[in-house]
């Protein structure tokens, strides 16, 4: 059996800074993820997505980020049950919870931390005709790496930052790229709106509002689509050699919704206060939580590791004071 401190369910960005913040405290960290390699969906399916918003970097590669965090949490010696879920959950005598995974490794902590992100997660596909027929026939979902685009015709479909972030990207790498969108405003943040608007003022973004691509045309690969217009119902055909239609993901909580934790939808609710579950010693950060006033952001999601972590010291040492310590002064201490 494996024995730490905290179990940390995801070994995306959440769960890694976990592993810093509660070194802090001295406090041993284990993580447990279905996917192959630390990272979460920064590694699996984005790595070379820019990222816009974490403080102290205008621009960051996911992949990049992912290994920024792990040199800041290689100090602790966080270990780590890879390509394994998270299977049942069970209080021992000694007061401490036993995890199993779906392969059987068993794992013991007297706290147990869910960022488990989005959870199981798939893309949500629109309801286009001829969509399936080119599915990795010039269709991508995800993307991988931008490489794949250069000097490529692309069609993004989408609203929100996923779409505004790789349009801005994409304008310096591929051919031309359109950005088609069924609404008039965007529900992407501000700035990136700002950049896709400046972009698309010089013509290096083709701006499609209120439209959608409605159908997909080829022969042993995409080579046209058709655009309608909401407004009057004009259908345009634009040569196209991807179409990317970025509509986020749809999120399962797969195991997770046995475990007799308050749900909120797809997500787990916790007390804003330390983002602590209905079961005590069980806390969920990141994607996976919901609260008033919630946001699904990166940033917010190691905000709450920081004070999830002091929740924990406290649960594990009750009779302990805990003294804010400024890493300016204390220094980092490695195990």
């Amino acid at each position: 059996m494996i024995e730490t401190d905290i179990l940390i369910i995801g070994a995306g960005p959440c769960g890694l800074f976990t592993v810093f913040e509660a070194g802090l405290l001295k406090l041993h960290c284990h993580l447990i993820d279905s996917l192959p390699q630390p990272g979460g969906q920064l590694s699996e399916i984005y790595p070379k997505k820019p990222i816009y918003d974490i403080p102290g970097f205008p621009i960051v590669m996911a992949g990049d980020l992912v290994k920024n965090l792990m040199q800041q949490a290689e100090p602790f010696k966080p270990g780590f049950t890879l390509g394994e879920r998270a299977e049942k959950i069970e209080k021992m005598d000694d007061g401490r919870w036993k995890l199993t995974t779906n392969k059987g490794t068993e794992h013991a902590a007297p706290i147990i931390a869910i960022a488990a992100g989005l959870g199981c997660f798939e893309p949500r596909k629109p309801e286009i005709l001829h969509l399936l027929n080119f599915e990795d026939k010039g269709v991508d979902y995800i993307i991988k790496d931008p490489e794949k685009y250069r000097n490529m015709n692309v069609v993004i479909s989408g609203g929100g930052d996923s779409a505004l972030d790789w349009a801005i990207f994409l304008a310096d790498v591929a051919k031309s790229v359109t950005l088609v969108h069924r609404r008039m405003h965007f529900r992407g943040h501000l700035d990136s709106v700002h950049k896709v608007n400046d972009l698309a003022a010089i013509g290096k973004i083709k701006l499609v509002l209120n439209a959608e691509v409605t159908e997909l045309n080829g022969a042993d690969k995409l080579e046209s689509l058709e655009i309608t217009d909401f407004k009057d119902e004009h259908k345009s055909i634009q040569e196209v050699d991807y179409f990317i239609p970025l509509f986020g993901l749809s999120p399962k909580l797969g195991p997770l919704k046995h475990w007799n934790l308050n749900l909120h939808k797809e997500s787990i609710a916790v007390d804003p206060k330390d983002y602590s579950t209905n079961m005590p010693g069980i806390y969920a950060i990141g994607d996976i939580n919901d609260y008033p006033g919630k946001l699904r952001l990166i940033l917010c999601g190691f905000h709450e590791a920081t004070l999830m972590v002091q929740s924990a010291y406290k649960h594990i040492n009750p009779d302990k004071n805990l003294v804010l310590k400024y890493t300016t002064v204390s220094g980092v201490t490695a195990f």
